[in-house]
């Protein structure tokens, strides 16, 4: 079967290799977007069932995922969640005091007691960072975040929020087509953080009839999705995307491209 083949019985996650965030949290470098779990409830239950039998060992989600029907149905399709699980999710830049009760209640709906990777979704720029950064470290301090994250931040508002608080990871938009943050990318690649695409599939007019993405997947017996997370994986050894989907055919044809490897010659292609 070609490299990029959709045969289930045949895929896992770990086959993308593994990332370990802050030295102690290993997680399969290919992970799940939670996002558009909310669109069909059940439906929602079979995929991250699905996922988690696939290997996928991060599953990222937010407060306002619903709001809050994200974060409940996680608990509820995988609670107890298995050995090595780690559950990822968000929050608004509000106030400190409204952050704190964010963190609060992202901890009743996913039931658990401390939160592995909590991200504040954006830097409030009407909130000192001091408050900021160290309400999330009060709360790494308290035992209630593991490890803190950002998400669509500049350079600057990382090593801001670095200061104060211990930071793992940063998630803002990247894919093939989208390459508007590569900046943040290659500073995350040289000082160990994690890099967790949002909107990874993207692809734009890549996808074209007779484009190197579509031609490349041919080669490979893969559709340009995969090429498109397999070029994802290439990009940077910190890279951990985490494609969302609503359909287990999606997320089952996602995760096949873990074992994708693309040649020289398709990275030029494609770069």
């Amino acid at each position: 079967m070609p490299d990029g083949g959709n045969d289930p019985s045949a895929i896992n996650a770990a086959r993308a290799g593994a990332l370990l965030l802050a030295g102690e949290l290993r997680v399969n470098r290919l992970g799940f977007g939670a996002m558009r779990i909310t669109e069909d409830l059940e439906e929602g239950r079979r995929l991250l069932r699905r996922a988690v039998e696939l290997g996928v060992n991060l599953i990222d989600t937010a407060e306002f995922y619903g709001p809050g029907v994200s974060e409940r149905l996680i608990a509820e399709a995988l609670h107890p969640y298995p050995d090595g699980l780690v559950i990822a999710t968000k929050g608004l830049p509000r106030h400190p005091r409204y952050l704190r009760e964010a963190v609060e209640g992202s901890l009743r709906r996913l039931r658990v007691d401390r939160i592995d990777l909590y991200q504040l979704a954006r830097v409030n720029p009407g909130v000192p960072a001091e408050d900021q950064f160290g309400a999330l470290a009060e709360l790494r301090e308290q035992g209630k975040i593991r490890h803190v994250g950002l998400s669509e931040v500049r350079i600057e508002e990382v090593a801001a929020a670095r200061a104060i608080v211990p930071v793992v990871s940063v998630q803002n938009r990247y894919s093939l087509a989208d390459r508007a943050w590569e900046d943040v990318l290659d500073y995350c690649e040289h000082q160990g953080l994690g890099f967790l695409p949002w909107f990874p599939l993207a692809a734009g007019r890549l996808t074209e009839a007779g484009g190197a993405l579509v031609e490349i997947g041919r080669r490979h017996g893969a559709t340009p999705a995969q090429v498109a997370l397999a070029w994802l994986l290439r990009r940077s050894p910190v890279m951990l995307p985490i494609p969302g989907t609503s359909s287990v055919a999606h997320l089952e044809e996602n995760v096949a491209a873990a074992r994708l490897k693309l040649s020289r010659e398709d990275l030029a292609a494609l770069d």
